[in-house]
């Protein structure tokens, strides 16, 4: 998978440098002076880690006297979760989103009731799905209809792959239901005609912003918000975003990888890592990253940024990551039978 930023930011590592590192025997580890801690993301937090990273440090540093190393991995959610149930040896994930986070449970590596060991259902922050497209909106989109029109080259990751890309999936499912009611026909052909209108499928949400703002394929990618505010940001002549009539309650999940803090000894470094996503100096960094800060109080100050008023659907309405999971993604679902037609 090809990885880029955005911005001139990169993250420590990659996960083919933390398999090495697994390979010769080396993790993280708290040796005394310098408690280290592997952090594996989703595709686009790599501005986002970069920056709390340094937060962090500093606040560990005040409170105990430890330096703090952060060694990160980004990808797409789906491909990270594979990875570490296989073998990477995160300390910490911090994934697009819950079901990504069962696997590794279900792979014995992180203990049940991980979704309540933090607030917020272990989801530090939210985001939804927007469209950017490039300035004037020269194919006029406004909503999810006009994505799957004759001419419309869309862009938007690999369900199979990205987390990301099931968040932008439920959301054009959200509105075609809104459309078509209980005629899940209709939904389906909806559907179908979008992913026609699909360009490419890049494994992860930042290689179809590369797809979209370097490459310049497509009118329009569906995208994070954040991901859409950042190629606002560095390049505010090419780009526009357009909010959907009904969007998603993205709601990416963090969660401590208890089997590896055991072995490499440093527990409590790695649940405070976490748990001080949660404090006012970083909800406040992960507002000015445009993540929505779970703290109502510190979002609604940012309300100038983030449109508070769009209509959101959630994950609950769904009935569950697990029975999406089987219906809409898993080999042979709805995704398979509508993008191999």
């Amino acid at each position: 998978m090809k990885h880029t930023t955005i911005t001139k930011v990169i993250g420590i590592s990659l996960s083919a440098a933390l398999l090495a590192s697994v390979a010769t025997g080396c993790g993280s580890a708290s040796n005394g002076d310098t408690v280290q801690i592997t952090n594996v993301s989703y595709d686009p937090t790599r501005e986002l880690y970069t920056a709390y990273n340094e937060l962090f440090a500093k606040h560990w540093k005040e409170k105990t006297g430890q330096d703090v190393e952060v060694t990160q991995s980004h990808g797409g959610s789906g491909k990270q979760a594979l990875e570490v149930a296989n073998g990477l040896e995160a300390d910490v994930v911090t994934l697009a989103l819950e079901y990504d986070v069962d696997a590794i449970q279900d792979a014995g590596l992180i203990d049940d009731g991980w979704i309540s060991e933090f607030d917020d259902d272990s989801a530090p922050y939210t985001s939804t799905i927007v469209f950017l497209v490039r300035k004037g909106n020269p194919k006029n989109i406004q909503d999810w209809d006009d994505l799957v029109k004759d001419g419309v080259g869309v862009i938007t990751p690999n369900p199979k792959t990205s987390g990301g890309a099931r968040w932008n999936y439920l959301a054009a499912w959200a509105y075609a239901t809104q459309e078509y009611g209980d005629d899940e026909a209709k939904t389906e052909d909806f559907m179908k005609k979008l992913y026609q209108n699909v360009l490419v499928l890049d494994s992860g949400a930042r290689g179809a912003t590369t797809s979209f703002v370097e490459n310049g394929q497509g009118d329009v990618l569906i995208a994070w918000e954040n991901e859409a505010f950042l190629s606002v940001r560095d390049n505010p002549d090419d780009y526009e975003i357009v909010t959907p009539g009904i969007s998603i309650l993205a709601q990416p999940s963090v969660a401590v990888v208890d089997e590896n803090v055991k072995k490499h000894d440093n527990a409590e470094a790695a649940k405070a890592y976490l748990k001080y996503l949660y404090s006012d100096e970083a909800q406040e960094l992960i507002a000015e990253n445009y993540y929505r800060p779970i703290d109502q109080t510190i979002l609604k100050k940012h309300a100038d940024t983030f449109d508070l008023k769009v209509k959101l659907t959630t994950i609950k309405d769904f009935g569950g990551w697990d029975a999406v999971q089987k219906k809409h993604f898993a080999d042979g679902g709805v995704f398979d039978e509508i993008y191999e037609e």
